[in-house]
């Protein structure tokens, strides 16, 4: 912005509304600065207005003296560094805001465009005469004046008030007589003490402040860094000091009555005629040490523990990671020099409550799509302490870790791109090799967009290498082939049926490379979970198209259970974990070809589309699954907030289920909406699951009678503790939220149980009393391809029989209830945790 052009008319008239805007800001920031110097001298005044000089000792009105003019001292001092003298552009800035369209900003600003264009110019001229019809009508901007915010306590009121009282009762020249009081110099020097002395520690050690004076032991212990004040009283006479503790900066005033300096080093300090050896503690630096060996997670994370100590505590942290290059195996695309790159640094995590002077921590990164994965690093763990003394672990050969592919398609394009960032020299060899891998595209891709995704990769990296490959299109194509990689790797996974192979795929590539336990593990467990996932889109089918409920094996009608497939793939851990390899293929062969055998067909009761009371009442199953699966998501949020560095207590890999839990439950409960991937807020999904609720309230068959109502009432209750729910998890209110989501499956556990028996009653009475036996009628339902009966067992569930699974349900319960009366007799946890467990107790 350019300065005001003063020979403008219109800016000449503006001088007096700036040069008043000034002058009351100046006043503005004069009365915010100063006062509490002018409310402190009022109230020095009134006692002395009063005449109480007269009748108290003298050295009492010197101590009154001395404290007013420290006192005064200081707020002026912080009244000076508060106030800031007000600039032109200040005022003007403040001048021109009260304008509308900003005027004087306007007239100051220069013609950007168009400037050799007449038109331009015309609108830029008509422009600056609308500003400057608005400029002339400025007026001065009143200042502010209001202490309210800044004086919270009335104190200038309660000033002004005891001044004016002292001034009526009292006489203002009274003030004039403490000149008349006799010399007291020496009698106060008599009164007082002749010197004065503090020592004070750091505050990252948290001791507490010492008054030398009154330290009568001969040793004194101090950290280091303590600073220490002496000030020394009287003219003739004074105490002299003697010190060889001090560092290089030793503060004395000129005259000799104040000392300041920083504790550096044991010796001996003396004060007039008191002295005393002082040692020094010293801050030692902080140090770090790795404590366990690295541990890789499902999805290819590091997870490294250490353990940092200090003193006094660990301020901040952090790791470098570089490459160790001479362990590498330079072969194919690493055989060429690498390109430069800076280490990988990264913060440690630090406890924000509790103790940092010893404490373990972990580091759980994911270096998957980093050129370095899976190569061997260096990793150094470096500490700090509030002294800016650092701490060094010692280097530690490490893998940097990473996602590992099992798809031999995905495996190559991912070691490409390794190879590809690795070096820009690899990039005509990694063209050349990915045209060779897409030559013959039939039977390679199962989609064709994947294919299309890779030639679209090559295209761009041929041009690349034909100019100059830059960093910029390397990244580019390193970032396509990384995302192909994953969909090759991991299929569709909005379906269950692609989850299923895919899963089944990577478990056998595993079992035929060698894997490590770990990762076999994984993979088992992503097999159980793809099964079941599959196994409820089957049931859906079922309940969608109708059919009868078989399963077919083989062309032979055979019923398969779900414990008999568990059984099976806790045969191929079995034997994968002996090291019997090839009996665990054939048993997984066997496994796999009963899957792609699984059809459903048509239910033995040839009945088509289920009635609307049954699909009520799987709605309502449903929905409390969800909501099942909402508070638990809730819940480990909580205990998140109250422990937010440390791992699982019960040391499972965070997306793994608990012990006891349907594998999948949790996934169950998140894939609503936008599916797994879902990252909604737990407000959002709460309030999917009302208005889902709400629409199976309408959607509710017409029973009638007081069972109608009483299951119609739950369902509102429900719906007004989801609300409520709702309404805590957007206030950050976790516990209460915990707590009305609680009450909503209650709720929706009594609607559910008189919708059963009402939908049972009313089939008893469509079937007649010769209808057969009532099991024999439960068994003759739905059932899903393993067997099983719709959950609960029929529409004559409710919901308290043992079916399928309650007996693993059941022991769940017992371990929660168990770990909640464990964690309410641990004391040392925050009071809103046993709060809320014991509530829990309470309530369950």
């Amino acid at each position: 912005m350019s300065q005001p052009d003063v020979s403008d008319p219109v800016l000449k008239t503006l001088k007096r509304p700036l040069r008043l805007t000034r002058v009351g800001m100046v006043a503005e920031r004069l009365v915010r600065a100063f006062w509490p110097s002018w409310s402190l001298a009022l109230l020095a005044i009134v006692p002395l207005a009063l005449g109480l000089q007269n009748h108290v000792p003298i050295f009492v009105v010197l101590v009154f003296l001395l404290g007013v003019a420290t006192l005064l001292g200081l707020t002026l001092w912080r009244g000076a560094q508060q106030f800031v003298w007000p600039t032109s552009e200040e005022a003007q800035a403040r001048l021109d805001e009260t304008l509308p369209g900003r005027p004087i900003a306007a007239l100051l600003d220069d013609q950007a465009i168009g400037k050799g264009d007449a038109a331009t110019q015309m609108v830029w001229q008509v422009h600056q005469r609308r500003m400057a019809a608005r400029a002339s009508t400025a007026r001065a901007v009143h200042p502010d004046l209001q202490l309210a915010s800044r004086d919270r306590f009335g104190l200038r009121y309660i000033a002004l008030t005891t001044f004016a009282a002292a001034a009526t009762f009292g006489s203002i020249w009274q003030v004039a007589t403490i000149t008349d009081l006799p010399e007291t110099s020496g009698a106060a020097q008599a009164l007082g003490p002749a010197w004065e002395g503090w020592a004070e520690p750091p505050a990252y050690t948290g001791r507490p402040g010492l008054y030398l004076n009154d330290i009568i032991a001969p040793v004194l212990e101090l950290p280091q860094d303590t600073q220490i004040t002496l000030r020394l009283y009287g003219e003739d006479g004074r105490a002299s000091v003697t010190q060889n503790i001090a560092g290089d900066e030793h503060e004395v005033t000129e005259d000799g009555a104040s000392h300041l300096f920083r504790l550096a080093r044991s010796g001996e300090m003396q004060v007039g005629d008191r002295d005393w050896q002082v040692l020094m503690q010293r801050d030692f630096p902080p140090m770090v040490e790795v404590t366990a060996p690295q541990e890789f997670g499902p999805a290819g994370e590091i997870r490294q523990r250490y353990e940092p100590s200090d003193d006094y505590g660990v301020v901040a942290g952090k790791v470098v990671i570089s490459l160790d290059l001479g362990a590498i195996e330079r072969s194919y695309g690493l055989a060429v020099a690498p390109e430069e790159r800076d280490p990988i640094e990264l913060d440690l995590p630090m406890p924000l409550v509790g103790d940092r002077t010893a404490f373990e921590g972990i580091l759980i990164e994911n270096f998957s799509e980093h050129p370095w994965a899976r190569m061997p690093v260096l990793m150094r763990f470096e500490v700090r302490d509030a002294l800016d003394q650092r701490g060094l672990s010692a280097a530690i050969p490490a893998n940097l870790g990473g996602q590992r592919f099992f798809d031999p398609l995905a495996k190559a394009i991912a070691e490409l791109r390794r190879d590809l960032l690795w070096s820009r020299e690899n990039g005509k060899t990694t063209a050349q090799l990915l045209r060779a891998i897409s030559h013959l595209p039939d039977g390679l891709f199962r989609d064709s967009a994947h294919y299309l995704k890779l030639r679209h990769a090559i295209r761009q990296l041929e041009e690349g290498v034909k100019g100059g490959l830059t960093t910029e299109r390397r990244d580019e194509v390193a970032q396509v082939l990384w995302e192909l990689a994953q969909e090759l790797e991991f299929g569709d996974l909005d379906d269950a049926r692609e989850r299923l192979e895919r899963a089944q795929e990577r478990l056998a590539e595993a079992m035929r490379n060698g894997a490590d336990p770990a990762e076999i593990n994984e993979l088992m467990q992503e097999l159980r979970e793809a099964m079941n996932d599959y196994l409820r889109q089957l049931a859906q089918e079922q309940r969608q198209e109708g059919g009868d409920q078989q399963t077919a094996q083989n062309g032979e009608a055979n019923e398969v259970t779900q414990d008999q497939l568990q059984e099976m793939m806790n045969k191929i851990q079995e034997l994968m974990e002996e090291g019997r390899m090839a009996e665990a293929m054939a048993l997984m062969e066997q496994l796999m070809e009963l899957m792609e055998n699984l059809r459903i067909t048509e239910g033995q009761g040839g009945e088509g589309q289920p009635s609307p009371g049954q699909q009520a009442l799987d709605g309502l199953r449903e929905g409390l699954r969800n909501q099942q699966g909402l508070s638990d998501d809730t819940f480990r949020d909580l205990q998140d907030q109250f422990n937010p560095n440390a791992g699982r207590e019960d040391g499972r890999a965070e997306g793994q289920p608990r012990p006891g839990e349907t594998p999948g439950g949790r996934e169950q409960s998140e894939q609503q909406g936008e599916g797994a991937g879902d990252q909604r807020s737990l407000a959002e999904r709460q309030s999917d699951l009302r208005e889902q609720l709400q629409e199976l309230q309408q959607q509710m068959p017409g029973l009638g009678g007081e069972t109608a109502d009483e299951i119609q009432d739950s369902l509102n209750n429900a719906d007004r503790a989801m609300n409520r729910a709702e309404r805590d998890l957007l206030q950050g209110d976790l516990p209460g939220a915990l707590d009305n989501q609680a009450e909503a499956m209650n709720d929706m556990r009594d609607a559910i149980r008189g919708l059963g028996q009402a939908l049972a009653q009313q089939q008893q009475e469509q079937q007649g009393e010769g209808a057969g036996d009532p099991q024999q009628a439960q068994q003759g339902g739905p059932r899903d391809p393993l067997g099983r009966g719709e959950s609960g067992d029929g529409p004559n569930s409710d919901g308290s029989s043992l079916r399928d699974g309650d007996v693993i349900l059941g022991e769940r319960a017992q371990e929660l209830l168990d770990e909640i009366q464990r964690r309410s007799l641990e004391q040392n946890r925050p009071d809103l945790e046993l709060d809320y467990l014991k509530r829990l107790l309470d309530r369950f």
